[in-house]
């Protein structure tokens, strides 16, 4: 190239001495008025031909001047592999815009050194480029500009784009330092071409800034199968960190990120990751529970059976005390920790038995009560319904039937205390259903709004454990009381009395007199104080309340339960707790709210549960058996009261509806995340 700058300087300075001589010999030139200055003399385009007689790189070792004087290496383009590129079609100078040969302007490219020209601008111009498809019509035959653009905005945003620390005149890593751009391709996947170009891309971090990350990762089993196996589907570093969105990693928005860029090759295990507490807690937006990394290292993965793995039976207990370490509030990880199963799932006998069988047995209480109770719901509304019109809305009793002394009256049903244990049993298992719901349900749409209202994890877990102090006092308070007023009348107490909430023969004929009625096949029964429902509805809190309580218990204090019980009775416990939850919910804001509320009898609310009261009619209607007997034995007068004011029941009502509005909020929100997040 130097030697034909200097051929075209000699020519011009032949041309210059030869118009200098006409000039000489024609004086009156001198006299003639003087000409306009020329017009500038426009800037010549190289073609890429020029540019290659210097920079194809076949020229041998060419050197220039480069930073502080001393000499660089001319920088080679490979023709070859220019031609094949992303930027084949293109002119080197539509790129390098300020390389032209006019010596007029004094920038002839030769004499320039690199360090005069201005830095590329790849983003600027692939940016204008897409601007310009969008206006003139022809985006969507560009669709790759498109994802361009979208990778440069991803870019802007990233830590690569930030100054560096070193140097603020530029940033920590710009296109060229991952991009050749001389040869940039992307092939198309499932070539070879784009396995080689995706087994490239861990060396080019690497080699160019990453070098110890680099190292670290040829010995972890994914460096091992991409850079020695040469597996392309091995994990590369854009599978975690992404190609132009790089963020830091110990930022929470990278931390919150890793874990589903793990699942898109650990399907299985991201799975049962989410359904730990740790994974519920990063699907909610919250990054200070364990992510993948925290457990198999990051750079530095091992296979499992590798002693030197961090989660290799010699390993993992160390591994779990580097969080659950003893500090800030959280207590050393006991030995029990070492054999939780935080991939556990209830499909595997073999490897998870205790898992199994505690899923099996849930779901099958899950199918049994609700078959049951919705179809008993379902067959009690078709016919109460129907009975409903037949009688076209007569009433079931009539008042003017009654004694002249029963007329106007209401019974007794419920003292104040029973009716204040209800209130607080109910709104306390409301909190405890409105605490619960965002880690059962975290990926339902609601589900992390839900929790930021509730304060956070950390708060809606300080609710959720108070709400079940509350529920369950109350629970072992009405055992006490219960207790002491049965031993204070002890021997009139019959336990299968008619008074008495224990079940007996006489339910079961109820029961089937139900289902006879349910089909026609028979008069309604007549029942006597306890309906067999009701006793269903009085004894299943039993159930639940041991079975939530005890399992919430052990999760609750899992430093106290796993110092001396297996690490697997923590993935026992969050089953139990879990589904008996969802069964208590789902039961109580339908079956229980139709047989008190929704069924055509009492539409849309009884409000016996609030006054403590209902009507004589009511009474009689409702429990028949009871009514008899209590007018045989004289005892009747002793449970007549007034009506409630007119105050005192506007009041229960708005107490009821309120209720009933957040239950089946409640009820909503569940089968959401049922159907969209569970």
């Amino acid at each position: 190239m130097h030697s034909h700058t200097l051929s075209r300087r000699l020519s011009r300075l032949a041309g210059f001495l030869c118009l200098l001589g006409a000039c000489m010999s024609l004086p009156g030139l001198a006299q003639t008025p003087t000409a306009p200055a020329a017009a500038p003399v426009a800037a010549k385009a190289l073609d890429n031909a020029t540019c290659l007689t210097c920079h194809d790189g076949k020229k041998g070792k060419l050197e220039v001047p480069g930073a502080q004087g001393k000499p660089r290496a001319l920088h080679s383009v490979a023709p070859d592999k220019f031609g094949e590129s992303v930027h084949a079609k293109m002119d080197c100078v539509a790129c390098h815009t300020d390389i032209t040969d006019n010596a007029e302007k004094g920038n002839q490219h030769a004499k320039d050194t690199a360090q005069k020209l201005k830095k590329v601008d790849c983003a600027g111009c692939h940016t204008t480029l897409w601007e310009q498809a969008q206006k003139d019509g022809s985006a969507k035959a560009k669709p790759r500009l498109g994802v361009v653009a979208e990778n440069i905005e991803a870019y802007k945003k990233s830590f690569h784009a930030r100054p560096n620390s070193d140097d603020k005149t530029r940033p920590n890593a710009s296109c060229d330092n991952c991009h050749d751009t001389h040869s940039f391709k992307v092939p198309a996947k499932g070539t070879p071409q784009y396995a080689e170009f995706r087994l490239g891309i861990s060396k080019a971090c690497g080699e160019n800034c990453h070098s110890d990350q680099l190292e670290t990762y040829a010995g972890s089993v994914h460096g091992k199968e991409a850079l020695d196996k040469k597996n392309a589907k091995a994990a590369v570093c854009s599978d975690c960190h992404s190609a132009h969105a790089v963020s830091n990693s110990s930022g929470d928005p990278f931390k919150l990120a890793v874990t589903g860029k793990c699942g898109t090759c650990h399907e299985a295990n991201y799975k049962t990751y989410k359904a730990t507490y740790h994974g519920q807690i990063n699907t909610l937006g919250y990054a200070y529970t364990a992510k993948c990394y925290n457990c198999h290292g990051s750079h530095d993965i091992l296979k499992v059976k590798d002693p030197e793995s961090k989660v290799s039976p010699e390993n993992r207990m160390k591994t779990c005390r580097e969080c659950h370490n003893g500090k800030k509030g959280v207590g050393e990880a006991p030995a029990g920790y070492a054999s939780f199963e935080p991939h556990g799932h209830v499909h595997d006998f073999g490897r998870y038995p205790q898992i199994w069988i505690a899923w099996q047995i849930m779901v099958q209480l899950l199918v049994g009560t609700f078959g049951f109770f919705w179809l008993h719901t379902a067959l009690w509304f078709y016919r109460e319904y129907k009975e409903r019109r037949k009688l076209d809305a007569q009433p079931r009793v009539r008042a003017d039937a009654l004694p002249a002394n029963l007329q106007g009256k209401h019974v007794r049903r419920f003292s104040p205390i029973w009716r204040v244990a209800h209130l607080t049993f109910a709104l306390s298992l409301m909190v405890l259903t409105l605490t619960g719901i965002p880690l059962f349900y975290p990926d339902a749409p609601w589900a992390s709004a839900l929790m930021t209202a509730l304060g956070g994890p950390h708060i809606a877990g300080l609710i959720h454990r108070v709400s079940a102090v509350i529920f369950a006092g109350v629970f072992f308070w009405h055992l006490f009381y219960l207790a002491w007023t049965v031993g204070r009348d002890w021997k009139n107490f019959k336990l299968f009395g008619p008074n008495s909430l224990v079940p007996n023969l006489q339910d079961g004929r109820d029961m089937l007199g139900m289902f006879k009625w349910f089909f026609g096949k028979g008069p309604r029964p007549k029942f006597d104080r306890w309906t067999y429902w009701e006793k269903f509805d009085y004894w299943a809190p039993f159930w639940g309340v041991t079975i939530i309580g005890v399992s919430g218990l052990i999760m609750w204090l899992p430093n106290v339960f796993g110092a001396f019980l297996p690490g697997w009775i923590f993935n026992v416990a969050a089953i139990f707790h879990a589904e008996e939850a969802f069964l208590a919910v789902v039961f109580l804001f339908t079956v229980h709210f139709f047989n008190n509320h929704f069924r055509p009898d009492k539409f849309p609310l009884d409000v016996v549960m609030f006054t403590g009261t209902f009507s004589i009619e009511e009474f009689k209607h409702q429990h028949a058996v009871q009514y008899q007997r209590l007018v045989d034995s004289g005892e009747l007068e002793k449970y007549l009261v007034d009506p409630p004011s007119a105050a005192k029941l506007t009041a229960a009502k708005i107490l009821g509806f309120t209720l009933i509005v957040i239950g089946l909020t409640l009820l909503t929100l569940v089968g959401i995340g049922f159907f969209t997040g569970g």
